[in-house]
């Protein structure tokens, strides 16, 4: 017996040993899988900001391969508008340019005439062409040939040919010849299909070019126009929809970056960055349409000059052909100028589309001379006179706008918390917590603090040591080796009970040290995210009435904007939305003026 005493002991001893010893081996292991916990969360949050990023790369470098091949397409559509009608260029320069040859006498009249009919000879097809030959004709006092080259002109293009020779005769001081070509020209004009010349028409009011009788025949017109088609409630609400549109275009862009933490926590950002942005396009609109109204621009006092300006623009606007190539050019510059965002490129196109169709109502380019003047061809006077015009529509548009984005302004502000922690090596995710900023700041900390507690209590629980547990199955342990071993010998019995309790209690001891550590370490982790969703939720707060601020901020510029509005009616003169001066003729008549129209 005492032989197996020493032999025993050793076994136990050597059980021991290897207890202890595939203890540390658990824990080496706990420990690293701990560690790859922790490195697979990291991983994983790495990868996500590196997808985050490459989604940004690829986006950018998406839009700038897309204004790249904008910038290529805007040259070739360049080239292609200068060799399908490049020529036509060198027709338009000798037109205002004959006629003022023919002020100084600088330029004989053989010359004259040799280049129009060069330029007749190169540009088939172009109505100025043969109107530059009736010019040179009719210096040369040759009526027959002058008739002929204005037949030409006319079948080439009625409208153009008409407004050119009632601005030219005008130009001469010929005001009742020039009186019955604008009167055929208008009686030719169906309203609601007006050429692009028709912008003409409203400069020339502008600068008061047709003198009296003009301005009377054209005011009578215009207002019977307008009250015409205004009769159509369609018609009327196509205006009110084209100053909607640059409404809309005029909204400010995100305004993310003043306002991190609500962007990041409120599932209402997403309406409240619109609204703002809408709130801010009054101060937008403001700031645009009063600069309009407040320049003054310098008239000119001589009629040839003012003439010869309008002429100007009849001969050097391009014509009903150019317009599917300048339609594309102006989509391309639209994508170049929002940086390859083919929905914005295309938002702000279509505010403007309406300035490139081949025909138009009256309406229309009174709405196309104020919001596009240079797609269409206006001065600033005319816009000035054209945005008077178009008071009431964009009062409506005004009103609809700002009642919409007020409308939008979501009854309560949420902020929600769904996060995963990691927490000694062991992942926590918290709940969804949603709380209304209508709640107030503090019952809203109050909330999501109890939510933390709440979910972070099982969680910390799962995380301590079961020390009852074991000391229990210890216990049980060391009865059944009593009664085991004790059958055969009660002092061997209890040198390994208590062999067995004071190694396994020392492993017990050990663990539970590093579970209190553990529990600890994770409690002071789940202590500093709460901390910090406070803190988000604080600062999510302060932004939010930040925002409420800049929104009123912005939202009372509507006042100023209607006041503004208001005060168009009182910016045109006269009956006619168009109505305007009457330049002096003061220069004496150049010379051919002796030779009336033949037409």
């Amino acid at each position: 017996m005492n032989q197996v005493d020493p032999l025993l002991h050793r076994k136990l001893q050597e059980v021991g040993n290897l207890v202890s010893h595939l203890g540390e081996q658990v824990r080496h292991v706990s420990g690293q899988v701990a560690g790859v916990d922790t490195r697979q969360q990291q991983a994983q949050t790495e990868l996500q900001q590196l997808r985050a990023d490459f989604l940004a790369y690829v986006q950018q470098a998406g839009r700038a391969s897309v204004v790249q091949r904008a910038e290529t397409r805007i040259g070739v559509i360049k080239d292609d508008l200068d060799h399908e009608f490049g020529h036509h260029k060198t027709v338009r320069r000798t037109a205002v340019g004959m006629l003022q040859a023919f002020d100084t006498g600088l330029v004989t009249e053989e010359t004259v005439r040799g280049v129009s009919e060069e330029l007749m000879i190169q540009t088939p097809r172009y109505w100025l062409a043969p109107a530059l030959v009736a010019l040179a004709s009719w210096a040369a006092d040759d009526p027959t040939l002058c008739s002929r080259a204005v037949d030409e002109a006319f079948r080439r293009s009625p409208a153009h040919t008409s407004l050119l020779f009632t601005l030219v005769l005008r130009r001469q001081g010929r005001q009742d010849a020039a009186h019955r070509w604008l009167r055929h020209y208008l009686l030719a004009q169906d309203p609601a299909a007006l050429g692009r010349e028709f912008a003409v028409i409203l400069e020339a009011l502008a600068q008061g070019a047709f003198g009296p009788a003009g301005r009377e025949l054209l005011a009578t017109t215009l207002d019977q126009w307008q009250r015409t088609l205004l009769d159509d409630g369609a018609a009327r609400d196509r205006q009110v929809a084209l100053w909607r549109a640059e409404l809309d275009s005029l909204a400010a862009p995100t305004a993310r970056a003043d306002h991190p933490r609500l962007a990041q926590l409120s599932p209402q950002w997403p309406q409240l960055d619109a609204i703002l942005g809408k709130a801010r396009a009054q101060q937008a609109l403001l700031d645009r349409y009063r600069a309009v109204m407040e320049r003054e621009p310098g008239p000119s006092t001589r009629l040839e000059d003012a003439v010869d300006d309008i002429l100007d623009q009849l001969v050097g606007a391009y014509d009903t052909d150019e317009l599917p190539l300048r339609r594309d050019l102006e989509l391309q510059h639209a994508v170049v100028a929002h940086d390859g965002d083919m929905d914005a490129a295309r938002r702000a196109y279509d505010a403007r589309a309406a300035a490139f169709e081949q025909t138009l109502d009256y309406l229309t380019v009174q709405s196309a001379s104020a919001l596009a003047p240079e797609t269409i061809g206006t001065s600033p006077a005319t816009r000035r006179l054209a945005v008077a015009a178009c008071r009431e529509w964009l009062d409506e548009a005004q009103g609809g706008f700002t009642r919409d984005y007020r409308a939008a302004l979501p009854p309560t502000v949420e902020a929600r918390f769904d996060s995963t922690h990691s927490v000694a090596g062991t992942m926590f995710h918290l709940p969804p917590w949603t709380g209304s900023f209508s709640d107030g700041l503090p019952a809203m900390e109050h909330s999501l603090g109890a939510h933390w507690e709440q979910h972070a209590k099982p969680f910390l629980d799962s995380l301590a040591y079961p020390l009852r547990r074991h000391l229990l199955i210890l216990g049980a342990s060391v009865l059944a080796v009593l009664f085991v071993v004790g059958q055969i010998s009660w002092p061997v019995a209890l040198v390994v009970a208590g062999l067995l309790a004071l190694v396994r209690g020392l492993l017990l001891q050990q663990q539970h040290t590093k579970a209190q550590a553990l529990h600890r370490s994770a409690h002071q982790a789940l202590q500093h995210a709460k901390r910090d969703s406070l803190q988000q939720l604080r600062a999510a707060g302060a932004e939010l009435t930040d925002w409420y601020e800049s929104y009123r901020t912005a939202d009372a510029v509507d006042a100023e904007c209607r006041a503004f509005i208001t005060s168009l009616a009182t910016a045109a003169p006269g009956g006619s939305p168009f109505e305007g001066r009457v330049v002096d003729h003061t220069a004496p008549a150049p010379a051919g003026t002796g030779k009336d129209s033949h037409r």
